[in-house]
């Protein structure tokens, strides 16, 4: 499963992406006493470590990256649903199918959408999965998956593909895998998700109805404390229809290397951390700034530390990006530092943290070397589920506190108080595109933010959220005419 989030997922609350331990996600007992689900290859780097999904609970956001062999022993089922986690097609069981599936109704309601003052949006959003993952012995296995997306309510606008969508291949990869020198070794070639990084650069996006997949090719190499992902995966372009409409985005190639180390248990008396450097390359052919469109090829060399050291949960990253964007180079910076404090020994005791993060801006309006950070396809309701902010010209400081005033119930609160890294250059959303008028205005503070979330484990199956926002907008924003909002939301999601 992929590394520490804030809450356990991009779904359940992406405000505080460093409360849940490594330690837990990577092979705690998760109901009827079998352990959570990880990776399905087996891999002696640490199931933590390897950027494949997020866990929770027994279930993870990537439901490919789930391991169901133990539902072999009928004495680890809790319930009916959970035969079908292992269905053996041959007599010894070699060859079985696993089948899964989800459905999230949500409802939410924005108050002066893309902060102007008009009528109040409300959206009703449904998403439907269903996946099988089929294994063919020791060292082949087939995934694929179906979703179906629909949104309804007021002032909706025109829902995006992710949005509204009749039916789509949302997934579907081969996978060879084995061992060799020692090493767990694989290559997962079709359309799949890729999750192999910081939580704000790249993320399944958990929030659109439709979680973010590309087309392409994924080998990897773990060993007990090393391993390497090589990638070369491409864009999609989803339309609304069929699963004709839904095609390989060929203007849009994203590529490089990531590397891992887990580092030594017995540093700093007791950790669970992991050390991934990475290199990657994203080649936009119709990249767009200030209204200029032009080939565009960054480079990102980071640098990413995360896990568990006694009672701290750490999230650090930092980036440097270059390239050019037309004629015209690239020289942007990211750090992003998360981390919480556990005030208790148990895994839900309460949790106080702090993210700072900052982005650099500038040379988009300005002409000359381009300072403006990207921030790739990374989680964005990480500030707001408004999308109302993104890790691009952006500097911010979060302090945040997460607690369970009863068992099942976790209860989230988080204060964001955000500014401009360069007045100069204009204030952006998650979409990367900038609220218009921002670059023609004085002022650095953007807004502040406030943001409530409870979570309702109602079984291992069912959860129920709800979550409050309420921005509040600065000169930044005040000046070039946007206003405050409010943000109120509840789904439930169900899972087998």
């Amino acid at each position: 499963m992929r590394r520490v989030s804030i809450l356990s997922s991009a779904l359940l609350t992406p405000t505080l992406l460093v409360a849940a331990s490594a330690g837990a996600q990577a092979g705690a007992p998760a109901g009827g006493g079998k352990a959570a689900p990880a990776t399905p290859i087996a891999s002696e780097y640490p199931t933590a470590g390897i950027g494949e999904g997020t866990a929770q609970g027994k279930y993870n956001v990537s439901r490919w990256a789930e391991d169901w062999r133990a539902m072999a022993d009928p004495d680890k089922r809790d319930d009916p649903l959970d035969r079908l986690k292992y269905l053996p097609l041959t007599e010894d069981g070699s060859v079985y199918l696993s089948l899964s599936g989800e459905i999230r109704y949500r409802v939410q309601a924005t108050t002066n959408p893309d902060l102007r003052d008009r009528a109040a949006q409300r959206q009703e959003r449904l998403r439907v999965y269903a996946g099988a993952d089929l294994h063919l012995g020791e060292h082949v296995r087939v995934y694929g998956e179906l979703a179906k997306a629909r949104v309804d309510g007021v002032n909706i606008g025109a829902p995006a593909g992710n949005l509204r969508n009749a039916l789509t291949l949302s997934q579907g990869f081969g996978e060879v895998y084995g061992t060799l020198a020692g090493a767990s070794v694989g290559v997962r070639a079709g359309r799949q998700e890729f999750s192999d990084g910081p939580n704000l650069l790249t993320s399944v996006r958990d929030d659109p109805t439709l979680h973010f997949v590309l087309d392409g090719v994924r080998a990897y190499a773990r060993g007990r404390r090393v391993r390497a992902d090589v990638f070369d995966l491409r864009y999609i372009a989803y339309g609304q229809q069929g699963l004709s409409d839904d095609r390989t985005d060929g203007a849009r190639r994203f590529s490089g290397v990531t590397f891992g180390y887990a580092v030594p248990s017995d540093f700093l008396g007791g950790s669970k951390l992991f050390f991934d450097p990475f290199v990657w390359r994203l080649r936009n052919r119709v990249a767009s700034w200030n209204g200029t469109v032009a080939r565009e090829e960054r480079m990102f060399y980071g640098l990413h530390l995360y896990g568990d050291a006694g009672p701290v949960t750490v999230d650090w990253t930092v980036n440097h990006q270059g390239g050019t964007f037309g004629d015209r180079p690239i020289n942007a910076w990211q750090a992003f530092v998360a981390q919480t404090y556990r005030l208790g020994k148990a895994a839900s005791a309460p949790r106080v943290g702090v993210h700072l993060d900052y982005a650099s801006g500038g040379g988009a309006y300005d002409g000359g070397t381009l300072r403006t950070a990207s921030g790739l396809y990374g989680n964005n309701i990480y500030y707001s589920y408004q999308l109302f902010l993104t890790p691009t010209n952006l500097m911010s400081v979060s302090p945040n506190v997460s607690f369970s005033p009863v068992k099942r119930l976790r209860v989230t609160g988080e204060y964001t108080m955000a500014w401009r890294a360069t007045e100069s250059d204009a204030v952006y959303r998650a979409s990367g595109a900038a609220f218009a008028g921002t670059q023609d205005v004085a002022g650095r503070r953007i807004a502040d933010l406030m943001r409530f979330q409870a979570i309702w484990a109602v079984t291992p199956r069912v959860s129920v959220t709800g979550r409050y926002e309420h921005l509040i907008a600065k000169d930044a924003l005040t000046r070039a005419g946007y206003q405050n909002s409010d943000f109120l939301a509840a789904w439930l999601s169900l899972r087998f």
